[in-house]
Order: structure tokens, then C-alpha cells, then sequence
């Protein structure tokens, strides 16, 4: 707790450092910088309960002014967490320790779009749809298409390894940046290399991406840019249970790489697949959108025809599909999404081939039979060569009334179905991040391994006042 002259005094200097029109102590600031979308935080909120707040909200414009920030933090042993969007579900914004939080928003300019170098370089705090339609407006695109991609950051997808809806075919958020502009917690302002595949030493752009802004905060990034493709085509597909769709996927993985796959398990085709797209027969409906130089797109689209045969899966044309992306948004609209007053959370695992469909059921199995009052719901949505995620969802539609006992079971819940996947083979989380949410499982994750991270955040941050308890740091 700052005591009223040391408060005053530290808010003259970050002041000087932003500006006093972008240094806010205001309470009604500091409230909407207590809760992100994390479960808890906004039960708690709703509960009556305050969440935890800065002593200051600063808006820094670029990263010399981050940099004046952050030596003040430094200076008075002051937590910084840095601030994106607020769209994050990991509690990763969420400022438990009080001090500064750091809002990127200002940081919003598109500084270039270079059509040679093939990327676009802007501030961290640009919203990312906005840099897509920068992108557009030039005849490219980004190809990164998450359903936050209206309301997020381009800092915030870098800091928790977000990913998008194409990512089969292009990658997760790591895959499209290039180069980056990073200040460290004492100040000093870096940039990664030049270009992300090198043999000069690791690839720093892999320590800071998904480090959750514990060891520095990202300022600026160039990020790739795509030729748009010549044609887009969409099919929809039913499987009569996961097993097949599974085996089909891996094998049309082994011969080319549709740009979007959705698999989703019978208890979401039966509720949200026949809400939103219409699909109302039993089993596992597949969305498949195959992109491109049409003379490319024709050839794989008998490929993965004669391929899915293979498996008895039922072809429902392009209709459903095409359905499917018009409305991939819609899903997390609020009368679509889960939301309070239930008690829900996604968790998200990633694993190879082999284990991943007996981590779904024993998941499964373990929380709908610890938690009868709970159900488990799953969809299929980012695959890779080697294996792919699962979207484990988790819905209590009554949890208790009390805040307190409500976390409690929210978090027994999470303990449940992540140790579940660890024990089976699968990574604490694939793209939402770890934030406070799971900070307490990354050590049950990297055993021994974890001083990796410790050492790194021992020596980059000495003082530990980058984003204190989260990513398990």
C-alpha cells in the first residue's frame, strides 16, 4: 500500500513519462482494468465482490515512453501488467498485485505495409481486425482470423500464442511475425532478428511470444501478409463417431493442408452445430474450407472427396460449410456462448495423433463423473501434420451463488480435466494462454524444466515486476 506522499510522487513521474491526459487514477479506470474475460474475475464482479485494481492506468504512445515507464516501475519496485483488448480468458491482464497497468491501445499505428517484404508493421496495440483490413485494402490479408479478431490486439495475440480459424494452413499467431520491438523490464528497448529462420542462436521472437508480458512488453510487429486466395471452397462432412473423422484427418494431413478443419463431437453437432449451421442428424459434423489457385483447389478437393469416402463419411456439399463461415463468429455472440450466471471454462489441450481422442474421453469421463452437474463438450478446431487441439469445453449451468465456493469448484474443475490431459499425454494449453488461471500447473507440465523459464525471469527480471503470478512466474 503507497502511502499518500510516495502515491503522489510516483504519479507526477509517470505523468511526466505520458502525459497527464494518458496517466488515469480515476476509479472508474482502474474498474475496467479489473476484469478481463476470465470466468472469475467477471463472477466475482457480478457477485458484488471488487476485483483487483492499479494504483495507475498509463496509455504510453510508442516504446520510449514504455521505457519511461517501465525504469519508474523499477525504480519503486512497482508490478507492471500490460493491457491489451481485455478479451483475454486466462486472468493474464488481470492486475493481482496492484501498481501500474500498462494500456497498449495507443499504441495503435500502421506504421507500413510493405507488399515487397510481404508484411505489415505496426504498434502492439493496434486492434488486430483493423490491420486485417489494412491488409485488405491493398489486396492481401492476414490469414489470421480468431473469434476475438474484432475486439483484440496485436500484443495480445503475441503475448498468449493466439490463433485463428485458418490456421491449419498458415499457422498459429508465432508462424506470422517476422520481426519485433520489445521493451525489457529495466527499459532498454530491443528488436528480434530481422528474420524469424536463422542458425544465429535461438529465435528471440519465440522467448517473448506467449511469455504473457512477464519478461518484457511488445511495442511493435511485423507481421506476414498473404495474397489473397483465388478461391475459397467449403464442405461439410458427417462422421458417424470421432474415430473416423480422426483417421481421415490425419491422412488427408499427410497430402495437403486445407486452410480450416472443425471437427465437433456429437454433443455440440446435436446442440450448437444444429442451432447456428442447421446440420440435425446424428454424429460428428466436419467443416473442411480448402483454399487457393483454383487449378490446386480442384486437385485436393477430389483428394479429400475420395479420401473421406474412405471413412463412410457422409458429403453434405458446400452449403453447410459455407454456412459454417458466414456465422464463425456468431458462436461466441452472447445467446450462442455459454455465459454467466453458468459456470464454464475451455481448456483447450494439444496433443499429438495418438493421444488426442483418448484425452477427449478421459477428460470426459473424469469430470462428468467428479462433476455430475457438469458437462463436457468438445470440438476439433486447430490440426497440424503431427496431431491437433482439442476445444474441451466444461458448462455448469447452476454453480453456486456464493463467490467463494463458486471458485472453489470452477478451479477443482480446471485441476480435474488438465491434470487429466497432462496424465494422458497432452500440454497444459494450446492458444489461450496460462494468465493466474493455470499458472499453478505449468510446474506439474515442465517438472524440472520449469527453471528454463525461472532463469530467464530471474534475469531479465530481477525485481519480478513484469505481470507477477502469471505463466506461473
Amino acid at each position: 500500500m503507497l502511502n499518500e506522499f510516495l502515491f503522489t510522487q510516483i504519479l507526477t513521474e509517470l505523468e511526466d513519462a505520458v502525459g497527464v491526459e494518458n496517466c488515469s487514477v480515476k476509479e472508474i479506470d482502474k474498474l475496467t482494468h479489473s476484469v478481463d474475460y476470465f470466468w472469475l474475475s467477471r463472477m466475482w464482479a457480478d457477485r458484488g465482490r471488487q476485483m483487483p485494481e492499479a494504483d495507475f492506468v498509463v496509455s504510453p504512445k510508442n516504446a520510449q515512453e514504455v521505457s519511461k515507464v517501465l525504469k519508474i516501475a523499477n525504480y519503486y519496485k512497482l508490478p507492471v501488467t500490460t493491457w491489451g483488448g481485455g478479451g483475454g480468458t486466462q486472468g493474464g491482464a488481470i492486475p493481482v498485485c496492484g501498481g501500474i497497468v500498462l494500456d497498449t491501445k495507443r499504441m495503435n499505428q500502421i506504421y507500413e505495409i510493405n507488399t515487397d517484404g510481404m508484411y505489415i508493421e505496426c504498434g502492439a496495440g493496434a486492434i488486430y481486425k483493423h490491420i486485417e483490413i489494412a491488409a485488405n485494402e491493398k489486396g492481401y490479408a492476414t490469414m489470421h482470423y480468431p473469434s476475438s479478431l474484432t475486439c483484440s490486439t496485436v500484443g495480445g495475440f503475441l503475448a498468449h500464442r493466439g490463433i485463428g480459424v485458418v490456421s491449419t494452413k498458415y499457422g498459429k499467431i508465432d508462424d506470422m511475425v517476422l520481426q519485433m520491438e520489445i521493451v525489457l523490464p529495466n527499459g532498454d528497448i530491443i528488436y528480434t532478428s530481422p528474420a524469424p529462420k536463422h542458425a544465429a542462436g535461438p529465435d528471440l521472437n519465440q522467448i517473448f511470444i506467449g511469455s504473457e508480458g512477464t519478461l518484457g512488453i511488445i511495442t511493435k510487429a511485423q507481421i506476414r501478409i498473404y495474397e489473397q486466395p483465388e478461391v475459397r471452397r467449403f464442405r461439410g462432412f458427417l462422421f458417424k463417431d470421432m474415430s473416423s473423422a480422426f483417421k481421415a484427418s490425419k491422412e488427408i494431413l499427410q497430402k495437403f493442408k486445407p486452410s480450416c478443419m472443425r471437427l465437433y463431437d456429437n454433443a455440440e453437432t446435436a446442440s450448437l452445430i444444429k442451432k447456428i449451421v442447421g446440420v440435425e442428424k446424428p454424429g460428428a459434423f466436419m467443416n473442411i474450407a480448402i483454399e487457393g489457385v483454383k487449378e490446386l483447389v480442384d486437385v485436393e478437393e477430389k483428394i479429400l472427396l475420395e479420401t473421406f469416402a474412405k471413412y463412410g463419411a457422409e458429403d453434405l456439399g458446400s452449403e453447410y460449410g459455407e454456412k459454417w463461415w458466414q456465422e464463425k463468429i456468431t458462436f461466441f455472440y452472447p445467446g450462442h456462448m455459454m455465459d454467466l450466471p453458468q459456470c464454464f471454462g475451455t481448456m483447450d489441450t494439444i496433443a499429438p495423433f495418438d493421444k488426442i481422442e483418448k484425452i477427449y474421453w478421459a477428460m470426459k469421463n473424469a469430470i462428468e463423473t467428479k462433476y455430475p452437474q457438469a458437462r463436457f463438450i468438445a470440438h476439433f478446431s486447430h490440426w497440424y501434420e503431427w496431431g491437433c487441439m482439442v476445444y474441451d469445453r466444461f458448462i455448469v449451468d447452476n454453480p453456486p451463488e456464493d463467490p467463494v465456493e463458486a471458485m472453489k469448484l470452477h478451479n477443482a474443475i480446471w485441476n480435474t480435466g488438465v491434470r487429466t490431459a497432462i496424465a494422458n499425454g497432452g500440454v497444459v494449453n494450446d492458444h489461450h494462454g496460462v494468465g493466474i488461471k493455470l499458472g499453478r500447473l505449468m510446474k506439474e507440465q515442465y517438472g524440472p524444466a520449469m527453471q528454463v523459464f525461472e532463469g530467464l525471469k530471474d534475469k531479465l527480471d530481477p525485481n519480478h515486476i513484469m505481470n507477477p503470478f502469471k505463466l506461473g512466474l
